[in-house]
């Protein structure tokens, strides 16, 4: 690969944070001086389908595809060498020539409690109003709460926390990971439980998607973390296997303390009254080996509870 490497971005805010995070780290990667890295590493913004469309949900759109695939459609197109995604916005099966390169270490990958009146979702009061997007937060909270009136709530950050700021909502829930790229930590209320609200799988790691030409450019080791790509692997197979999407309520989390890898993943009814989970562990895992469990214990986990899509239909604005 030959300077310079542009790459594509979405246009928000925390895209560009993570992607400037990546911009930096491939320029030294590259051994490029700190002040020529903007110049040998550009940064290309993208306005997605997902990012221009925010007044509705996004099963009712195609699905987490839609803030991928004009980066993707770039990349392929050579307008592009590299993208920056969230790995949790990344589908399962990758389009033909490209791959993920590397996987950078992971940030926290819990999820944020934000409200201006109550200090843990624990106190939120009978029939609190809580906004969110996600389908699986949607259910987790209900499982606990069913009281709780869920409101749909997009856009980015800044704009979901100026909303909780305002009282719209009682609380909203975030990734803990965007706040702390963002450098917003100050409004999180609570880091709720890994076990209560199972994250997305991938949430908090970063994708660095090439052609799958450039799979073994020079700075890809440099930025790839060994660890956080076995967990992740885990994770997306138990998402392949639960056929997770928008349109589902699935979790999985992996971590690995020494030499093993403990997956946790599950599905959720949308309405949070039924939750299926299984648990599974690998000693010295490889990717291969961590996609292989988590496809087993998804599929598993499939088995006994069936179909759970949400006809985009069905639900409300």
């Amino acid at each position: 690969m030959n300077l310079p490497l542009r790459i594509g971005t979405r246009r928000s805010k925390l895209a560009l944070a993570q992607s400037g995070m990546m911009q930096r780290a491939i320029g030294r990667a590259l051994g490029v001086a700190e002040a020529d890295i903007e110049a040998a590493v550009p940064l290309v913004e993208i306005v997605t389908t997902g990012d221009r469309i925010q007044d509705r949900r996004l099963m009712e759109m195609g699905g987490k595809a839609l803030f991928t695939k004009e980066i993707e459609e770039a990349l392929l197109d050579r307008r592009i060498d590299i993208a920056i995604h969230s790995m949790k916005d990344v589908p399962a099966e990758q389009p033909e020539g490209l791959c993920i390169a590397a996987i950078p270490e992971r940030e926290d990958a819990r999820d944020a409690f934000i409200s201006r009146d109550f200090d843990s979702f624990d106190q939120l009061p009978f029939g609190a109003r809580l906004g969110t997007a996600s389908l699986r937060r949607q259910a987790q909270a209900l499982a606990l709460r069913p009281d709780l009136k869920v409101e749909m709530l997009r856009g980015n950050i800044d704009t979901r926390l100026r909303r909780a700021a305002e009282g719209d909502f009682d609380a909203i829930l975030l990734a803990v990971s965007g706040m702390t790229r963002l450098g917003v930590t100050e409004h999180i209320r609570e880091k709720l439980s890994l076990d209560a609200f199972l994250p997305a799988p991938g949430q908090g790691a970063l994708a660095i998607q090439t052609r799958a030409e450039d799979i073994d450019a020079p700075w890809v080791a440099a930025l790839n973390h060994p660890e956080t790509a076995v967990a992740v692997a885990a994770e997306r197979g138990a998402m392949t296997a639960l056929e997770g999407s928008c349109r589902t309520a699935v979790g999985a989390y992996a971590v690995i303390e020494g030499d093993t890898l403990r997956l946790t993943t599950e599905m959720l009814s949308p309405d949070g009254s039924a939750r299926w989970r299984r648990v599974g562990e690998l000693f010295q895992p490889t990717e291969a080996d961590a996609r292989a469990l988590g496809e087993r214990l998804g599929g598993e986990v499939h088995a006994f509870a069936g179909d759970q899509e949400v006809d985009p239909a069905s639900l409300d604005g």
